[in-house]
């Protein structure tokens, strides 16, 4: 296993170090001040672009205040006209571009958790349960970016709270870097498309579990849900444990299929083939279409005679010009599958209608398809 990260600065002439914890897998700051309540926001602002970080010592909420400062100070220059992007592919590039440089520069902002994740700042509020959550027992201190512990107790709140799923009837409780199932369409898809005779399904790379759910309350009475994320997994069982399906849903760890075979082999990938910024985003983007790829092309050793393959998959990549038009069409024949329909429906979530959206002029086109495969 890999030493873990060590965050270093000099506080009063005195060297330190701590910890440093990154679930985004950021490395730690090298160069680091200590800052308190009597820092400016324009200060801030400057030291956190030249990429020094900031440790801070003063009062929680004045931290808060002090990032949302920043935040407005980052986001000013986006708000000036600029030539729009010659293409799609532009557009996406330039919006990854400033979201990874904001992201950069607001991680700047750290705060000091002591064991226990405990918060040694005045009015700090209690995150113990949330960071317990998120990255498990905490032995020692460690020094973290206050956007991230954010993040993390919202996840918090998200998970307590949970997201009302229609095609259940019911509610799925998300867990920290796990995909939420925030996109009702392609839920109702999976609900509605015809249903395959089988007591047997497999739901590959299951997340929260909330299509395993939804197979299993349309009555297949075994689904294998696999994942390889332990993360998705422990959130996947409680899921079904909260909706009474632990009896019917059994969870793997696996890099995609289980053993054997199944007459309804189902998986939603990531639908964006561009390459993850940070760990977390794997559930939304999928390096050279791996996962997309690995899925049609071993669903015919996984798939019964005369079974299905439900493919769920937006072409939000077309139109931004991240996949060929043909790719999947192609990609669904090489394997040797065939396709016996396809179920399409419009997004209805608020970034397909916000003409502020960047990347606007794709999501307009944007469609989700529910695509029935079966052997060639």
């Amino acid at each position: 296993m890999n030493a873990p990260a060590v965050l270093q600065w000099t506080e009063d002439d005195t060297p330190h170090s701590a910890r440093w914890h990154s679930e985004a897998a950021a490395p730690p700051p090298r160069r680091v001040v200590v800052a308190d309540d009597r820092m400016p926001a324009d200060t801030a602002y400057r030291l956190m672009c030249e990429g020094t970080a900031l440790l801070w010592r003063g009062d929680f909420h004045n931290a808060r205040q002090l990032l949302q400062a920043v935040a407005r100070r980052v986001d000013e220059p986006r708000r000036k006209p600029k030539a729009p992007p010659a293409t799609p592919l532009d557009a996406f590039n330039r919006y990854r571009l400033t979201q990874a440089q904001r992201a950069r520069t607001l991680g700047m902002l750290l705060i000091p958790v002591d064991a226990g994740h405990v918060i040694p700042l005045r009015r700090a509020p209690d995150v113990r349960q949330a960071c317990e959550e998120a990255h498990g027992p905490a032995d020692t201190p460690y020094v973290m970016s206050l956007r991230e512990l954010q993040g993390i107790v919202g996840a918090h709140e998200w998970r307590k709270k949970g997201v009302s799923v229609a095609a259940l009837n019911a509610t799925i409780h998300p867990h920290y870097g796990v995909f939420s199932p925030v996109r009702g369409e392609y839920l109702e898809l999976v609900a509605a498309a015809p249903l395959p005779e089988t007591d047997l399904a497999f739901d590959i790379g299951t997340g929260t579990g909330v299509l395993a759910a939804i197979l299993a309350r349309r009555g297949i009475t075994r689904v294998v849900a696999t994942d390889q994320d332990p993360r998705a997994l422990a959130c996947a069982a409680e899921n079904m444990a909260r909706l009474g399906l632990a009896g019917q849903v059994e969870l793997l760890q696996a890099d995609l299929f289980p053993a054997g075979r199944a007459p309804l082999v189902v998986c939603n990938p990531p639908w964006l083939p561009a390459r993850p910024a940070t760990p977390l985003e794997h559930a939304v983007y999928d390096p050279d279409s791996r996962m997309l790829r690995g899925f049609l092309q071993g669903l015919p050793a996984h798939l019964d005679t005369g079974g299905e393959g439900w493919l769920i998959l937006s072409d939000l990549a077309e139109h931004l010009g991240l996949r060929a038009p043909d790719m999947v069409r192609e990609t669904i024949a090489a394997a040797g599958l065939r396709v016996i329909e396809r179920h399409d429906t419009r997004p209805t979530h608020p970034k397909a209608t916000a003409a502020t959206d960047p990347l606007h002029a794709a999501r307009r086109q944007e469609i989700t398809s529910l695509w029935r495969l079966t052997h060639a």
